[in-house]
């Protein structure tokens, strides 16, 4: 067995336990206990902890309490959705826990695994058992309890994996949502699948390959357009978006159409040009200019559910970037940007729901929302653009709330993070601002008003279940209300006016619908017409948001 773990152990642990998340990440996913378009649990811890990795190898850390700062730095900044938090505060806790420590015996790694645990804990505000938390905290203590046994680190972290195995078995007893969909917490499997990973480096089992990495996507873009001119023409640009998605692959749908990918590559080109197609066993990256986005996503849909999309207007790029000064021109002096009083970053999908909020006063829209959770450091960037001395941030999803959170925590700005779990309210938020007040009293009032607007969306379901007594099959139309699932069938008409019905009541006033790319103009048609006759005291607005996902967004207020 390995008694001690050095700097060049730890690191291999690690970035196998990166591996074998990465390995896993679709079958966490899967343990999503809602069957709706998520922030992806598995998805959001491995980017998390690769980011970690990243930071550890471009160090030239040899000491274990070396390594783990560096680890934990990039968990910190790398950090996506509640559960990315989550995990960089349980490694942040890890590396506190033996900030002293060159190498690490059994005894060393408890207090790590102990350290960890409390530091995360204090990062949630209202813990809840039968999650990651519960998992960490079990491990944790059965590795103290084994360290007092043995100084042995290997045989202190077969102990604790022993122990998170079995408090990830009990998670469903401890929260009742888990047991009724009949599945174990996704964060703690997640962890498990990490905490295996780093037994197996231990052991010299590893499955990472150190060999070179291939050119990634983004390298593989950046050689795209290295050779587009500055001073071309916008008006000549063929294709006007600059086109990135990611598809993670769907069983039922490559059964009914098979992925080739020198096929979907051909299919693709008749689309746009600048095309890359990357895939694996999991996942489908592609880049394209293309004229007309929605065609690229309708045939990357074909074969699985979308989990990242951006989209650039090039012509306007190129028309900012030909009023630039040449590279062989004297470079002309910046003015000092003058420092304003207050600025907003909002986080949302969509071009119609960026324009909204960029129309209501927010100075940032970060591109983000369902399965696809900003990090830290994005979040991070965004306010250092800002030159505001107080920062209001809007995430509008409850999976990036922490990561908001945690960003204002390690910026150097006073950042007041707006707890908005979807757009309606972040929209009221916003509505609630008052450049006159204080940025104290602006916070306590942006934070009020979000209980003033009921929020609603509508989507697609993406697996059989049955929750809250409504019994869900793959692919049906499915209501929410408050992040409830109401109602389910297969008429999108039927849900949109069942949902609406049931948010509004005497005191609404006004009902906002934000249609989405899979809008249907006679649904939304219907839905104003039905409010119309039997709420004529309520007031209508339609705006075309252009999310993907949710058919529809409805806020009742």
């Amino acid at each position: 067995m390995s008694n001690t773990i050095n700097g060049q152990m730890l690191l291999a642990m690690f970035n196998e336990g990166a591996v074998a998340l990465e390995k896993h990440a679709k079958r966490v996913d899967a343990l999503n206990v809602f069957p709706v378009p998520d922030g992806d649990t598995g998805t959001n811890m491995s980017l998390t902890i690769r980011s970690g990795v990243k930071e550890m190898k471009q160090q030239d850390a040899t000491s274990a309490n070396q390594v783990a700062k560096t680890f934990s730095k990039g968990l910190l900044m790398g950090a996506r959705g509640n559960s990315g938090v989550i995990l960089s505060q349980l490694f942040r806790g890890f590396a506190k826990g033996i900030e002293h420590e060159q190498v690490l015996d059994g005894q060393a790694l408890a207090k790590a695994f102990d350290g960890g645990v409390q530091t995360a804990y204090k990062a949630v505000m209202k813990p809840v058992e039968g999650t990651i938390l519960t998992v960490a905290k079990d491990a944790a203590e059965k590795a103290t309890k084994s360290a007092k046994k043995t100084k042995d680190a290997e045989q202190v972290l077969v102990d604790a994996i022993e122990e998170a195995k079995a408090s990830l078995e009990r998670t469903p007893d401890l929260l009742p949502v888990l047991k009724e969909v009949g599945v174990v917490d996704s964060g703690g499997q997640g962890l498990v699948y990490i905490y295996e990973g780093m037994l197996r480096a231990m052991r010299g089992e590893t499955t990472a390959d150190d060999a070179p990495e291939q050119a990634s996507m983004e390298e593989l873009v950046h050689v795209e357009h290295h050779n587009i001119q500055g001073d071309m023409n916008p008006e000549d640009i063929e294709f006007g978006y600059c086109t990135e998605v990611m598809v993670r692959f769907s069983d039922d749908k490559t059964n009914e159409s098979p992925y080739v990918e020198e096929d979907f590559r051909n299919t693709l080109s008749q689309y746009g040009d600048s095309l890359l197609v990357v895939s694996d066993e999991d996942i489908i990256k592609i880049h394209i200019h293309a004229e007309h986005p929605g065609f690229i996503m309708n045939e990357a849909q074909k074969y699985g559910e979308l989990i990242h999309v951006k989209v650039d207007n090039m012509r306007d790029q190129h028309a900012a970037l030909s009023n630039e000064p040449k590279k062989t021109e004297p470079p002309v002096p910046k003015k000092t940007q003058e420092e304003a009083e207050f600025a907003m970053i909002a986080v949302a999908m969509g071009d119609g729901i960026r324009d909204l909020f960029k129309s209501v006063g927010v100075d940032i829209v970060i591109e983000g929302g369902q399965t696809m959770n900003p990090s830290t450091e994005q979040l991070t960037n965004a306010i250092k653009e800002t030159h505001a001395k107080h920062v209001f941030l809007i995430p509008n999803n409850s999976n990036i709330i922490m990561t908001a959170e945690q960003a204002a925590e390690v910026s150097d700005r006073d950042v007041r993070v707006i707890p908005t779990k979807s757009v309606p309210q972040g929209l009221s938020a916003l509505f609630s601002f008052n450049a006159m007040n204080n940025a104290d009293r602006n916070q306590k009032e942006m934070t009020e008003s979000i209980s003033q607007v009921k929020s609603g969306q509508i989507t697609k379901s993406i697996r059989d279940t049955a929750i809250d007594g409504i019994d869900i099959k793959k692919d049906d139309i499915m209501g929410l209300v408050e992040n409830k699932i109401v109602s389910s069938g297969d008429s999108l008409e039927e849900t949109l006016i069942s949902v609406t019905s049931q948010m509004v009541d005497n005191d609404t006033e006004m009902v906002t619908i934000i249609s989405g790319e899979e809008a249907e103009a006679s649904c939304t048609d219907a839905l104003v017409s039905y409010i119309e006759e039997k709420y004529p005291e309520v007031e209508t607005e339609v705006h075309e948001g252009k999310q993907p996902l949710y058919h529809y967004i409805i806020a009742a207020e």
